[in-house]
């Protein structure tokens, strides 16, 4: 079964999850703006027209919004291989003051018939006054890794953030927050003990779309260094899409993370490529 085979198969039913870290989509893009009504009537036509025509942005005053984005690959012969990976972003806006968001993820893979891969995260974050240049922000998460040996890393935290630029076609935002630790490793190594720690950390997010929203590119980058400990984690992606209809799109996505602290026999850092389906509601 080929690449675009699986691609499509679980395009079609199914949610991109990185090996270190999922990395959240953000939720606090501009929302289309209204234009006066023109009196000449064929004036008025002509902006209804090119209203129809344009992207709806993902972050009206209230509402609910939803991306679901799925890749897979299987190989058989020499090397037989299977990898699937799932991930959604969803997006409910009650007010103009809280919005929340949720970015789960799960990614599974074997290798001549053994698990390598088994990720999965759970998030939950809620902002204030998401609507204004200047917001407010606190999240939870759980994340389990077969792949770096994680039992379970929980984590949560509080901060602020602020829309760099915030367009119909250009979105960028910086966010700081203070967050607290957890990480449980499956080992039994006395070199590496399980992190308790609080955190900095930074996150640069940017989305970009032309010919009506057909094109776009989004990118991700996070600093977290520990403030109590020599531990640095840090990851970012880069993404590029395709809309094919309204609903449907595909995308393609170079993902890279790094912990400086790991389980035994586990390596620091992390790349991923993938190319896939996507679904978008907005």
């Amino acid at each position: 079964m080929t690449f675009f085979k699986i691609s499509l198969l679980f395009g079609l039913f199914l949610p991109l999850t990185g090996h270190a870290q999922a990395v959240p989509a953000d939720t606090l893009k501009p929302a289309t703006p209204v234009d006066s009504v023109a009196s000449d009537s064929t004036a008025r036509l002509k902006k209804e027209e090119e209203a129809k025509a344009a992207p709806v942005a993902a972050s009206d005053p209230t509402g609910f919004h939803y991306k679901i984005t799925a890749d897979g690959t299987v190989t058989a012969g020499n090397v037989n291989r299977a990898l699937i990976q799932v991930g959604g972003a969803f997006d409910w806006a009650v007010s103009q003051l809280f919005r929340f968001a949720s970015n789960p993820s799960f990614a599974y893979g074997r290798q001549n018939q053994q698990l390598n891969e088994r990720e999965i995260l759970a998030d939950f974050r809620t902002t204030y006054l998401h609507e204004r240049k200047f917001y407010y922000l606190g999240f939870g998460a759980v994340e389990i890794s077969n792949l770096r040996k994680i039992h379970q890393r929980l984590t949560g935290g509080a901060g602020i953030g602020y829309k760099l630029l915030s367009r119909k076609n250009a979105y960028l935002s910086v966010t700081n927050v203070l967050l607290y630790e957890y990480t449980d490793f499956i080992t039994n190594s006395v070199e590496v003990q399980d992190v308790n720690v609080l955190r900095n950390s930074t996150r640069i997010f940017g989305e970009y779309q032309w010919d009506q929203g057909r094109y776009s590119i989004s990118h991700t980058v996070f600093m977290q260094p520990a403030l109590n400990q020599p531990n640095l984690r840090w990851n970012g992606n880069l993404a590029f899409q395709i809309r094919l209809t309204s609903l449907i799109g595909v995308r393609t996505a170079v993902q890279n993370s790094y912990e400086s602290v790991v389980a035994a026999g586990r390596k620091n850092n992390d790349f991923r490529w993938t190319t896939g389906l996507v679904l978008e509601v907005k």
